[in-house]
């Protein structure tokens, strides 16, 4: 015996046949859903808004990851035999990065581009006069 417990059994059978429809629907619904393969079908890469929000992303990834590798190597240069001015140059180049990751996360990414490349030429000046 299959069913729920509380329902009635009719001599037409006609609430089976009823709730056989009401389930057809429930999965027509669901494969509609899975017609979407992969997140990706969802955003269009030619859209403007999500070309936008990936160099946002780019950009302030970009610079904080350079700002923490020109702070790294302005600690690992403090405590070595190098002039003041090369981890003093490192930390500023890094101050920059870390600009241009702001301005990066503020959609602001030709600024935040321009702003990089300044602090990656300060750090490598900085490393010239080692």
């Amino acid at each position: 015996m299959s069913g729920r417990g509380d329902s009635e059994i009719s001599g037409t059978g006609e609430e089976q046949h009823a709730e056989s429809a009401q389930e057809v629907e429930d999965v027509e619904d669901v494969e509609d859903v899975e017609d979407v393969e992969d997140v990706e079908d969802l955003e269009d890469p030619d859209d403007p808004e999500y070309v936008a929000r990936r160099a946002r992303w780019t950009a302030a990834g970009s610079g904080a990851l350079l700002a923490l590798a020109g702070l790294a190597a302005a600690v690992l240069r403090v405590t070595g035999s190098a002039p003041a001015l090369v981890p003093a140059a490192y930390a500023f180049g890094a101050g920059f990065c870390a600009f241009a990751a702001f301005l990066g996360s503020r959609g602001r990414t030709r600024r935040a581009l321009w702003v990089l490349v300044a602090g990656v030429m300060v750090m490598a000046l900085g490393d010239q006069f080692d």
